[in-house]
């Protein structure tokens, strides 16, 4: 049982819906990046993802974009996200770790590298945007063979024709976008979520969680009412970005987690 797995048990035993929260590793830098993500869980994440900064985030918003070019600029690497990562289990050994990104950073690291370094620094999770069903070879089996979950996203165009093949080796949670476009792009509509959650929910086992459009403790928890989570991402990364202090920040978390839990 992986760190997600134990995570989803428990909330499942209290009742309660996951709050999923996404930042950026080292926006705005490395040790402010790092003291907000140390202090994510206290302020209410069940699981957070951890994005790896690329230079060309084709699913992401112009916040979430902004925020990969400032850790880049800030001298972010993929080997200092794992570090991030090992700085974080130094104190938190419970709190699961997704990395959210694209494959070209993993692959230029080298696969084996990459998830023997990821396990060994206590990730548990891969989301990774650009890889389909169809190449599972290149990076999900080695990952799930290691213990790293492997989420894969399901969206409002995934068809009962294709859900299987996004369902076949995913393992975690599976991760619904709720809009069709970019992060941050419009506000989650919970009556047009329910039903797709519900469709997922009957071919699978696994919990679902929602994320893209999530925006405020209300939208946090209607999404939470028909989901096993919700994802907030985008509004976060704003108030980093717009240079709020960690405290300002771990505030805006507390109350959207606050939302969720009170689904």
């Amino acid at each position: 049982m992986t760190r997600i797995d134990a995570r989803f048990a428990e909330l499942k035993s209290q009742n309660r819906k996951a709050f999923v929260t996404f930042v950026m590793a080292g926006d705005p830098g490395y040790e402010a990046s790092l003291e907000l993500v140390k202090g994510l869980p206290a302020a209410g994440a069940d699981i957070i993802e951890l994005g790896m900064p690329f230079t060309d985030p084709m699913a992401d918003g112009p916040a979430i974009q902004l925020a990969g070019q400032r850790a880049l600029d800030a001298g972010m690497t993929l080997h200092r996200v794992l570090d991030m990562v090992r700085a974080f289990r130094a104190g938190d050994d419970a709190t699961p770790i997704v990395l959210m990104g694209y494959y070209n950073p993993i692959f230029a690291m080298g696969v084996e590298s990459f998830v023997t370094a990821a396990v060994e620094a206590g990730v548990d999770g891969l989301i990774v945007v650009d890889l389909p069903p169809e190449e599972h070879s290149e990076l999900c089996l080695p990952a799930q063979a290691a213990g790293l979950n492997f989420i894969r996203l399901t969206t409002p165009t995934t068809d009962n024709a294709r859900l299987p093949a996004v369902l076949k080796n995913t393992s975690g949670f599976i991760y619904y976008v709720s809009i069709n476009g970019i992060t941050g792009a419009a506000e989650a509509d919970a009556s047009a979520v329910a039903p797709e959650v519900a469709r997922i929910k009957a071919a699978t086992d696994l919990p679902v969680c929602v994320g893209f459009g999530i925006r405020t403790p209300a939208g946090a928890q209607a999404i939470a009412e028909v989901a096993d989570g919700a994802v907030v991402g985008s509004a976060i990364v704003s108030k980093i970005g717009d240079g709020e202090p960690t405290a300002k920040v771990l505030e805006f978390v507390a109350e959207l987690a606050a939302g969720a839990h009170r689904a």
